[in-house]
């Protein structure tokens, strides 16, 4: 293996790197860097080049917006994309493309979270792609296509079906996977008609039900654009340096708590912008577009975390400090229809405060998305695989649980890296170890064989993996909730209209 892997794409030969006995290929421009002319625009198909692109680094990514970001390195070329291959020279190897998260606001798919040694060392063609986030990728603009970021994963996709053959892979064997604002992509990617075809098989996990309508959504552009002295328009926020409007759309989230009266539920979030429901580029919500035969299911691999909020209460500072007010707040915007917030306080009569609010923040945000997707799928015919993480972190005194981020490491068997050091030590536990070899195979094997590993999810048995120590399959272990929830899929973020108004 002296020589370099190098392949011939469609607009070019790359030369690669070998790494643990597999080829690895990275920062692939799947389209045009979207700056310039671009900026704002729908992705447009790289241009060739001549001789041979050296493919040995990560892309830049998009500019980063909030409190934790990844280091999006220097550059434009934020449309790239990376693959690790058990071998180029094969054929017919299953495909896994994986769409990162960080709550369409942040990531980059070079986090060594990410990093494919070991499934690829399963056999595995893994791509890892790089899309617009932030307001370059989701703020609804005037004369400028909305949900740029998922235009960008859409284009991803197609250079998959050109190009995968080159590396081994198997465009009729194409699985997208993601987590958090991942696993959002992809439960819009179910809705949209233009990814007919692209893939076969879907892994969701921690789904967020994040959509906004547009209404909503001009309010937040508008709000973005007036901080800047500018209009919410493509022309005019051209001329603002990109890293200067995902800093000002942070500052923007940071005070969304102020604007509740009229923004509601998104400003409880902490973050601004989120994908829209357009009518053009997403043209429902992933749930009703698909119980009312409008998408088509498929097989799906979803799951969530235990204590999806923990991370979030532990990060923010606030675990514990939660009072009988904020809880109430929680109850109000995130309990579903007129009788909820009763609801959840009949399931929980012994709760307390913190754990009513990290109940429904859990259950709003991520459990009751990712369990409904997978009703929602096996309605449109599909066949769903649904887990629930129960494995608790050491991490910060044991005080996260099962939280929300948990599954990535454990999936990608990524202990070592920043992430996983943080969340499972320096030395994972061997409960970890094993969770961790059961979630990679159970990956491994859907995107192989399409089947998980354990019986699909049926409405009359509802059986679910837990996996944890001792995993094991039962009926929805989250049942209080799936109750409360029943028949309420998650709504659009909406503004709040003032009393008395039609």
């Amino acid at each position: 293996m002296s020589e370099q892997p190098s392949v011939r794409t469609t607009d070019g030969l790359v030369e690669g790197r070998w790494r643990q006995g597999h080829a690895v290929f990275r920062g692939i421009p799947y389209a045009r860097p979207p700056v310039g002319a671009l900026r704002f625009a729908a992705p447009a198909p790289p241009l060739p080049w001549e001789g041979t692109r050296q493919a040995a680094e990560f892309g830049p990514a998009a500019p980063q917006s909030g409190p934790v970001r990844t280091d999006p390195g220097e550059g434009t070329d934020w449309l790239t994309l990376n693959i690790s291959t058990p071998d180029p020279g094969a054929a017919g190897l299953p495909v896994l493309v994986w769409i990162h998260g960080g709550a369409y606001i942040a990531g980059a798919s070079s986090d060594p979270m990410y990093d494919a040694a070991a499934l690829t060392g399963a056999g595995l063609v893994v791509v890892s792609i790089n899309y617009r986030i932030g307001a370059e990728g989701f703020a609804l603009l005037g004369g400028a296509p909305p949900n740029r970021g998922f235009l960008n994963q859409i284009a991803a996709l197609q250079w998959v079906q050109r190009n995968i053959a080159s590396f081994g892979g198997d465009p009729g064997r194409v699985t997208v996977a993601g987590q958090s604002a991942g696993a959002g992509s992809i439960a819009a990617l179910l809705a949209m008609e233009p990814t007919r075809g692209l893939f076969r098989r879907a892994v969701a996990h921690s789904v967020p039900g994040n959509y906004c309508t547009p209404a909503l959504a001009g309010q937040v552009a508008a709000a973005l654009a007036d901080r800047l002295g500018t209009a919410p328009t493509a022309a005019a926020l051209a001329e603002i340096e990109p890293q200067r409007l995902a800093d000002e759309l942070t500052s923007l989230s940071a005070g969304l708590p102020g604007r509740r009266a009229r923004w509601g539920r998104l400003a409880q979030t902490g973050v601004a912008i989120c994908p829209v429901v357009d009518g053009e580029v997403l043209p429902e919500a992933p749930w009703p577009a698909l119980t009312g035969g409008r998408a088509s299911g498929t097989e799906l691999l979803v799951g969530h975390t235990r204590d999806e909020f923990r991370l979030f209460s532990v990060l923010s500072g606030r675990l514990g400090t939660f009072t009988d007010e904020d809880a109430r707040t929680a109850l109000e915007l995130f309990a579903p229809g007129p009788d909820g917030a009763e609801a959840y306080r009949a399931a929980h009569p012994r709760a307390t405060s913190q754990e009513l609010l990290e109940s429904v923040y859990s259950d709003a945000l991520f459990r009751m998305p990712s369990l409904q997707l997978a009703e929602a799928n096996a309605a449109a015919g599909g066949t769903s695989f649904l887990f629930e993480l129960q494995l608790p972190t050491p991490a910060f005194g044991g005080t996260l649980g099962a939280c929300h981020s948990l599954d990535v490491p454990l999936a990608f068997g990524t202990p070592d890296s920043p992430a996983g050091r943080g969340l499972l030590g320096d030395r994972p536990a061997p409960e970890a170890v094993a969770v961790s070899r059961e979630l990679r195979q159970a990956w491994v094997r859907f995107v192989t064989t399409g089947d998980a590993g354990w019986p699909a999810y049926r409405p009359d048995q509802r059986l679910t993996r837990v996996l944890d120590a001792g995993s094991r399959t039962v009926p929805y272990p989250e049942e209080a909730s799936r109750r409360i929830w029943e028949g309420r899929p998650p709504t659009l973020f909406d503004l709040v209209r003032p009393a008395g108004s039609r």
